[in-house]
């Protein structure tokens, strides 16, 4: 969606144009001064928070690691050159016990390289994959190819400002769920699983070394329900995994995209898109952007029925 713009190319918003985007949930909205967020959820918090509430859980306990409803939560940008709206489809907090902040990033889907609003053609021929990540004023954004370009995977110069992609303070609408609980047994989850009830995972590890926390949520696009063996097994992604292995001054940029897997409460395995070399009989012929790096994590899953 996704040539490059300029300040010049981006125009002004009009007048009316986020009082129209927030009238509806005026209610219950937040502003998050310190990381140029505008962000709509289930509750009025302190600005310098990055988080999410949920108002209809029945504990008390309302804070930034309650469930988002991710079948209603989108970044809403507001440039006029292009306001466009991304769908959420995953969010990573990382804490520093250090310092004792939080920094939330939220992952948009996926689209592909387009001429946006050209007359015909809208397609790129030589397309590659897009997917934006927000957070900390910042965007960072996987443009992937066919093949391996530039130098390196990933270059840091796709980490830009919110204003240089697609201006200031965008409208982020992270709703919590009308109803949620967590699932404990295996029978839990596979009645919510055949009900066709919306699940939302989240798996939490930690670094003891660097004190960092990472907190990862995403929808469950994929469940396995075996009967016979009663266990369960997550497959879903992409979603937000960091590296927690020393607090770095952009956090964003060191952020990969992976797919999780679990199937007890107490480990993860993930499989981390990084350059990966085809190789037919002894020599390389080529280097891709292809999940195969394997990872495996000791920390804490949990399970919810959004319904």
């Amino acid at each position: 969606m996704k040539k490059k713009n300029t300040k010049k190319d981006q125009g002004t918003v009009p007048d009316n144009f986020k009082e129209r985007l927030v009238q509806k949930s005026r209610a219950s909205r937040r502003t998050f001064m310190k990381n140029g967020l505008f962000t709509i959820s289930g509750a009025i918090i302190a600005p310098t928070l990055t988080s999410c509430t949920n108002k209809n859980k029945s504990s008390e306990k309302n804070d930034i690691f309650s469930c988002i409803d991710y079948g209603k939560s989108f970044v809403c940008n507001t440039a006029a050159f292009n306001s466009v709206r991304m769908w959420i489809e995953s969010r990573t907090i990382i804490t520093d016990e250090k310092s004792g902040t939080n920094k939330i990033f939220y992952q948009g889907a996926s689209c592909k390289s387009e001429d946006t609003f050209a007359e015909k053609n809208l397609f790129y021929k030589d397309n590659y994959d897009f997917l934006p990540i927000f957070g900390d004023g910042k965007v960072l954004v996987f443009r992937r190819y066919h093949n391996k370009r530039g130098e390196g995977f990933r270059p840091r110069s796709n980490v830009k400002t919110m204003e240089e992609m697609w201006g200031d303070n965008p409208v982020i609408y992270t709703p919590a769920p009308e109803k949620i609980r967590q699932l404990h047994t295996w029978e839990e989850i596979r009645d919510v699983t055949a009900a066709g009830i919306p699940i939302v995972t989240q798996t939490i590890f930690k670094n003891e070394e660097t004190g960092l926390t990472a907190f990862i949520e995403c929808p469950c696009k994929t469940m396995n329900i075996s009967h016979p063996k009663q266990v369960y097994q997550v497959d879903t992604g992409p979603i937000a995994f960091p590296d927690l292995s020393k607090p770095y001054e952009n956090q964003i940029d060191w952020l990969n995209l992976a797919y999780i897997a679990f199937n007890k409460p107490h480990f993860a395995d993930l499989i981390i898109e990084a350059e990966t070399p085809i190789i037919e009989g002894d020599k390389e012929v080529a280097t891709v952007y292809h999940y195969s790096q394997l990872v495996t994590i000791t920390g804490e899953n949990k399970i919810f029925a959004l319904g």
